[in-house]
């Protein structure tokens, strides 16, 4: 494994710079006081050329997220997109995007006083770029899931922030519960509410497929609104298969007939087991290989109903050389 700086360029407050270079003090704001807000999504090559799976979704949901951390942006929806575009243009063979935004002034107060917020664009492959890069070897990504239900309850309050906002405060404590589930022998975990019903993952959301046969995810209140998420709910509609959003007590959890994570990383990926006991008859279930099967189909270019949910790098060329409007 070697330690040397991908060939990159990231895209900094209009300007692009090294990788190296794209850098902050270690006593900045968002560093000392976890106020940076972040979006990640994925690029995908497809049969008209590269492609970013729900650009406009990510960027939608990038902007609420600061809007309720209280970091004013000064791009708007449209120059956020274009800049992400060009990012991905200026590195081929990027496979995710990463954008930011932060408070890179050093502070001594938890309110700045130089309010101004740099956003910075990184579009990479996370395998070849970050991880081969390592001296410790990544774990293996596993087909499916063997799941640990974390069982210390979230402390949900008015003035806490909410897992709406994707800000780099909200993963501390789900960082230290999968480090000890993972040692212990799980993949992932997922992390209950206040209430005690089961919620999100660190980096993922859920699905089980109850009794009566309905895909059930936890609600909007006490998760963060993946863009994933939000496909799969789309796509059941599509495919005839009824979906709900309620409540989900560890318990049905336990006893679904089968059940999956969602992510921009982990797609759709099929829980086994829970908390060490088999998940149905152990096998992925036939909802979850019907719905990933789908899934990537439309992440791929190979989905005409959802062909709208890709923007593609390069305007696409039909067969008579006519540009395609890029959905």
């Amino acid at each position: 494994m070697t330690t040397s700086d991908p060939e990159r360029e990231i895209w900094l407050d209009g300007e692009f710079v090294p990788w190296a270079r794209a850098t902050i003090h270690v006593l900045s704001h968002s560093l000392q006081r976890g106020s940076l807000v972040f979006d990640y999504m994925s690029v995908h090559e497809t049969p008209r050329g590269a492609a970013i799976f729900r650009l406009g979704a990510h960027v939608e949901r990038f902007i609420r997220s600061c809007e309720m951390v209280g970091l004013n942006l000064k791009q708007s929806r449209e120059e956020l997109e274009e800049a992400i575009l060009d990012t991905v243009r200026r590195n081929p063979g990027a496979k995710a995007v990463k954008t930011s935004a932060y408070l890179p002034s050093v502070e001594v107060d938890v309110v700045p006083l130089d309010d101004h917020v740099a956003v910075a664009i990184a579009a990479y492959d996370p395998q070849a770029d970050v991880i081969a890069r390592k001296s410790q070897a990544a774990p293996p990504k596993t087909r499916e899931v063997r799941l640990w239900i974390e069982k210390e309850r979230k402390n949900r309050r008015d003035d806490i922030m909410p897992p709406q906002a994707k800000v780099s405060a909200n993963y501390a404590s789900p960082m230290m519960a999968k480090a000890k589930a993972r040692a212990a022998g799980y993949d992932e975990i997922v992390l209950v509410d206040e209430e005690g019903h089961v919620a999100e993952g660190p980096t993922t959301n859920l699905f089980l497929v109850d009794d009566a046969g309905v895909l059930v995810t936890p609600p909007p209140a006490h998760v963060l609104l993946g863009v994933t998420r939000s496909s799969i709910l789309e796509l059941a509609r599509a495919e005839g298969i009824e979906a709900v959003e309620r409540d989900v007590t560890p318990d049905e959890l336990r006893g679904a007939r089968e059940a999956f994570l969602t992510g921009t990383t982990a797609g759709v990926w099929p829980i086994t087991s829970v908390d060490g006991q088999k998940l149905g008859d152990g096998a992925i279930g036939k909802v979850s290989k019907r719905l990933r099967k789908r899934f990537q189909r439309a992440a791929n270019g190979d989905d005409p109903e959802f062909a709208h949910w890709l923007t593609y790098i390069q305007e696409p060329v039909d067969d008579r050389g006519d540009g395609v409007a890029a959905g």
